[in-house]
């Protein structure tokens, strides 16, 4: 284990809904995230006339996630040099794959928010696959049982195209052009969505649909066709609906990603072998195959 991953870092753990890491430097000002950035001679907190000085809040921070948040840390490194060592590839396509089903899991996102998340995602996906590999080198699944499996579920592996709507429904023509050539001078969808739209159960949420698959009870099959021939982040034309007229915004549109039982093989066997197993995955018994040191050895 490499001794720079450890000196000269104080790692913390802040509450805001899992982790987030902050690493202490010699400046006053030090940032908690990608936005927020705070004084460290000033207090973190003032209550009445009480204040929660900084340090005493790290200080709570290290001693109760530290410990958790660094061990986090050492097994993803630990992950990360065996793997080198062992040649462990995780296919590009799988990654995809897996991206591309985190992405229908969140909602609208921002390009830098998007961004973000993609690069953290990517990060545990590999971690996770290298993890499984190395855990399951020594286990051996017959390729009867490998093709059998695949058969059976062979539709869980492939993603299937997706596309991720808005709209605002109004009721006539009339107002769905109005609200198109607002929209032609810059005016937000959403906030165009709150104020038009008759759509009770979606205005709310600045007309937010969600991601779809296939055709859907929520959604006219004519949105699914148009969509087809639009760019992301753009909108539609007006469209005609039962109960009146629609515009459509297109957020993404995430490409099919399917697999040959060749390309799927490695981490099928994975898979059945990680169950045979019949634990859950933890990088701790790796630790014994590298040196490893760190604060909390004494």
């Amino acid at each position: 284990m490499n001794r720079k991953l450890l000196w000269g870092m104080l790692v913390v753990l802040l509450v805001t809904n899992i982790a987030t890491l902050i690493v202490l430097n010699q400046n006053k000002n030090v940032r908690l995230n990608s936005s927020t950035a705070i004084n460290k001679s000033e207090p973190a907190a003032v209550i009445g006339d009480n204040e929660i000085p900084y340090d005493e809040w790290i200080a709570s921070l290290r001693e109760d996630y530290g410990k958790a948040q660094l061990k986090k840390m050492i097994n993803h490194e630990v992950v990360q040099q065996l793997a080198k060592k062992h040649d462990i590839d995780i296919s590009e396509k799988v990654i995809a794959r897996e991206m591309s089903l985190l992405t229908t899991t969140q909602g609208v996102m921002t390009d830098k928010t998007l961004s973000r998340k993609e690069k953290k995602w990517r990060k545990d996906i590999l971690y996770r696959y290298q993890l499984e590999a190395l855990l399951t080198s020594d286990v051996q699944i017959p390729e009867e049982k490998v093709r059998t499996y695949y058969n059976k579920y062979r539709n869980q592996y492939d993603f299937k195209s997706s596309i991720q709507l808005s709209h605002i429904v109004v009721n006539d023509l009339k107002t769905a052009e109005k609200i198109r050539d607002k929209l032609k001078d810059g005016a937000q969808f959403d906030l165009l969505a709150e104020k038009y739209s008759i759509d009770k159960d979606t205005k709310h949420d600045g007309g937010y649909l969600g991601f779809f698959v296939d055709a859907s009870p929520s959604i006219p099959a004519s949105y699914l066709t148009v969509a087809e021939d639009m760019k992301e982040r753009t909108y539609s034309e007006p469209i005609r609906r039962a109960d009146g007229v629609a515009i459509i915004f297109l957020h993404r549109k995430l490409p099919s990603i399917a697999f040959t039982y060749q390309e799927i093989k490695p981490y099928v066997e994975r898979e059945l072998a990680m169950d045979e197993l019949d634990q859950s995955p933890s990088a701790a018994s790796l630790w014994n195959e590298l040196k490893v040191e760190w604060v909390y050895d004494n």
